[in-house]
């Protein structure tokens, strides 16, 4: 990762580059506070030559000035804050989408007033690069980032969390950009299972004859039709004193083709249907890192959706580990049957909170777009959570399960079926599902990632295109409140 200090900021340091923020104004745009220094050994030009290139301060906007001689630095790249100048998201969207194009620059200094956790996000986020799979790839030459900020224990404070947090969102990206011949269940198990034990945290991976044994109907079911078979992972992380107890379950299909219910669209970024769970490992890790004082415990399911000859079938009726049983409505609505699987095993620990974040629907997509997660849950800790999250910079919105839905899911067969019959409101549906799983009073939450966790257009603020690492900062944040309270 790159490396993040405090920097006088007064002064200006021999950086291979400085980036300051513009923001707009009735008479054109104006430096945000923290440029005056660059300003000032500039000559007072810079505003000047930043309007003359037609800035106007607008998010996305990002402009580059040579100094030619006149600064310790070659290069000042001026970014838009838009009209929120201040917020920490403002400025983490503008610092990612400057540092995005000079990840060839080993030395990039901020000169910006703005919390430092929020700053140093923005900036590692948006120095992001996946190339491992490049034959002739160059390595980013960014070493180093320099915050203009006073050096006290609350900036060094939020320094470290942001570490945290950037280092949880960066494995989720690595993993969901992976393609699906190296990321597949054992092997995505593998990397979880490091992931845990570098972290000193309890790990439990089931291979498919322990989850024949523990009696996981549904991810042997769903994984069954794929030569590559299912796993089920497990991390604890356990403080001593935890204020509460908190279940954390993802969603992990390696590679979703939608089974014998083949998918017509949209399979080529399949492999970030593993996203949820990705999310959820990183998690928990962020959570020891931080040392919260709220005991997490991580139930994954990891399986791929395969068609062949020995995988499951519409009508097939499923039981569940907690002995309930599914009818099969459609092999393409798997990632509930394998989080119904998991949520049973996670509820036997007696939780005080669930969270649950899986790319569940296509029906997210639709409804909120590409970067509004959906929560569905009991409301007041689904109202927790979505604004702990919009807190930190994700976009959240409470849903609804409105009661009329539910009815679809009656089979006449089994217990519930898995998709009803006609596609409406297919997002709550889905929670509704889900819900079925869930004991009366337990706080629980189900965020819809679908559409947050993989960027199909261009990058965007810090956002770089494919795997974002959609809900880890939801729900370390929402962990934290507990920690808080």
């Amino acid at each position: 990762m790159v490396s993040v200090s405090l920097h006088d900021p007064s002064t200006l340091p021999d950086a291979d580059a400085v980036v300051v923020g513009v923001v707009p104004g009735n008479n054109g745009p104006r430096l945000a506070r923290g440029a005056k220094p660059v300003e000032a050994v500039l000559g007072r030009t810079l505003l000047a030559a930043l309007r003359t290139l037609g800035a106007t301060g607008q998010p996305e906007e990002v402009l580059k000035v040579p100094t030619l001689g006149l600064a310790p630095f070659p290069l000042v790249v001026a970014t838009g804050l838009g009209a929120d100048a201040r917020s920490a998201e403002s400025l983490r969207r503008a610092v990612g989408a400057a540092v995005r194009g000079l990840g060839h620059h080993a030395h990039v200094h901020l000169a910006l007033d703005g919390p430092p956790g929020a700053l140093s996000e923005g900036a590692q986020l948006g120095a992001y690069a996946f190339d491992r799979y490049k034959s002739s790839a160059e390595r980013p030459a960014l070493r180093r980032i320099t915050l203009g900020a006073t050096d006290d224990p609350s900036a060094k404070a939020e320094l470290k969390r942001a570490r945290a947090v950037v280092e949880a969102i960066t494995r989720v990206r690595d993993l969901v950009n992976t393609p699906p011949n190296d990321l597949y269940p054992e092997t995505f198990a593998q990397h979880a299972a490091d992931f845990a034990r570098a972290a000193k945290l309890q790990v439990e991976v089931l291979d498919e004859r322990a989850l024949k044994r523990e009696r996981f109907g549904a991810v042997l079911a769903v994984g069954g039709g794929s030569a590559r078979p299912p796993r089920l992972v497990r991390i604890g992380y356990r403080p001593a004193r935890a204020k509460a107890r908190v279940a954390l379950v993802g969603k992990g299909i390696t590679f979703d083709s939608g089974g014998l219910n083949l998918k017509t669209a949209n399979m080529n970024w399949m492999k970030s249907d593993m996203g949820g769970a990705a999310a959820v490992v990183a998690s928990v890790c962020a959570i020891a890192a931080l040392r919260l004082p709220v005991e997490v415990t991580a139930t994954v399911p990891m399986a791929e959706n395969m068609p062949s000859g020995s995988a499951y079938r519409p009508s097939d009726v499923i039981t569940m580990r907690n002995g309930r049983t599914v009818e099969v409505a459609d092999t393409d609505a798997e990632g509930r049957l394998v989080l119904a699987d998991a949520i049973a095993r996670a509820l036997e620990d007696e939780p005080d909170y669930l969270i649950e974040a899986s790319t569940l629907t296509g029906a997210q997509l639709v409804s909120l777009g590409t970067r509004v997660i959906g929560a569905m849950g009991a409301e007041r800790w689904r109202d927790q959570v979505a604004a702990a999250g919009n807190a930190v910079g994700e976009a959240v919105w409470p849903m609804p399960l409105p009661e009329e839905l539910r009815a679809g899911l009656d089979s006449q067969v089994a217990d519930l079926q898995n998709l009803p019959g006609d596609r409406w409101g297919g997002m709550l549906v889905a929670g509704h599902f889900l819900a079925d799983f869930m004991p009366d009073r337990l706080p629980w939450v189900h965020l819809d990632i679908a559409g947050p966790a993989w960027n199909l257009g261009a990058p965007h603020g810090y956002t770089p295109k494919g795997g974002t690492g959609a809900a880890v900062r939801t729900i370390i944040a929402a962990v934290e409140r507990l920690a808080a309270a």
